[in-house]
């Protein structure tokens, strides 16, 4: 079946459809990643995004349950230059095309994805449309114009939970060891705006027992478990648009230690009195360089975002304790007076690299859990 993506800025390309065709609307990014499909099609961070990627060949690792960083895809579409027509992973419980099928999510291989990501990258994010209708490039084009935008977007209240929840899986996979197991010792609440399952699966296997409220709690509702310690996660859209979870957190800090990653950073800068910017085509893949300014160590991270922290913006009491060598970018922060820091990028991965990891242990040890 043919399948179509019109971009705004009139670019019609035509390929395959598979999955579940239809038509679909998005933001059309791309990861560079060369591994981890699934990871990053079950990531709630890319609710509202078609995603293309870089690497040409996907799929031939299949699909399996234990790889899902969520309960469903939360892509809008996904965009491949070659899509495997065998599956030959041991740990394969089906294929990507089925798998998608089944989601509801419509998926196009065959176009040219080198220039499409030259595209995207020299033109930055734009709003696009998949199609396996009958509509005219110049009506699909048209639909991807109207689309919304993703600046001012509050796109967490259509992923985070509804209700509260524990959580007591750590690393269930024996092959996977890069954090030391240790019995729940602390008590923390994971705010849940849109996060991934191997959070969840980082702080409980340095020792955190594992509270997780929705995106939309208040300051009075998290203080109300008297937790050791506060998680900000993950999630989708314009952070400056979800105004609520800024106030939560505003009356948190120097309250309770806090690490945050990814959405919950830029929250937590918003909170601080920081501003956010849009990236022009974001950072989203597994082979990110970040420096550590404390220590000059360079880590290679996993990361997906298309907004940013204005490091210039930032208070005096909060200082700089990352930064991007591609762009220069805020990747992480601390607070010089209270224990409070988050990073831009992902030290849970999945998949991979683990070089951040570290980060989970030094909130462990914020919380008094040495070892």
């Amino acid at each position: 079946m043919v399948g179509r993506l019109a971009l705004e800025n009139g670019c019609v390309f035509t390929g395959r459809a598979f999955g579940a065709p239809g038509r679909s609307v998005g933001e059309v990014v791309f990861n560079t990643s060369m591994m981890g499909y699934q990871e990053i099609l079950t990531d709630p961070s890319y609710c509202g995004q078609i995603v293309t990627m870089t690497y040409p060949h996907i799929g031939n690792v299949g699909v399996n349950d234990e790889d899902l960083e969520s309960g469903r895809v939360h892509a809008r579409g996904f965009v491949v230059r070659d899509l495997s027509p065998m599956v030959s992973n041991y740990r394969s419980q089906g294929d990507l095309a089925s798998y998608l099928q089944r989601a509801g999510v419509f998926g196009i291989e065959g176009i040219d994805t080198r220039a499409l990501v030259r595209m995207l990258r020299t033109g930055g994010a734009m709003r696009g449309v998949l199609s396996s209708g009958d509509e005219s490039a110049a009506q699909l084009v048209e639909i991807a114009r109207n689309s919304p935008s993703m600046a001012g977007s509050d796109l967490v209240k259509e992923v985070t939970p509804r209700a509260t929840y524990q959580w007591v899986d750590g690393f269930t996979n024996p092959l996977v060891t890069y954090l030391p197991a240790h019995a729940p010792k602390k008590s923390v609440v994971a705010i849940d705006f849109g996060m991934k399952r191997n959070i969840l699966r980082c702080l409980t296997q340095v020792g955190c027992a594992v509270t997780v409220l929705p995106g939309t709690a208040t300051t009075e509702q998290v203080l109300a478990l008297n937790p050791d310690g506060v998680f900000l996660s993950n999630g989708p859209g314009d952070p400056a648009a979800v105004t609520y979870a800024i106030d939560a957190i505003r009356g948190l800090i120097g309250r309770k230690p806090m690490f945050g990653i990814c959405l919950g950073h830029q929250l937590l800068g918003l909170a601080l009195g920081a501003k956010s910017f849009k990236l022009k085509f974001g950072h989203r893949g597994g082979n990110h360089p970040v420096r550590q300014l404390s220590t000059g160590k360079v880590e290679i991270t996993s990361q997906n975002h298309g907004f940013a922290i204005d490091p210039s913006t930032l208070p005096g009491d909060v200082e700089v304790s990352h930064i991007n060598l591609n762009d220069n970018t805020l990747e992480g922060m601390r607070h010089r007076k209270h224990p409070v820091f988050s990073v831009q990028y992902h030290p849970e991965a999945s998949a991979g690299p683990h070089d951040s990891s570290y980060l989970f242990l030094e909130f462990a040890r914020q919380l008094g859990i040495e070892g």
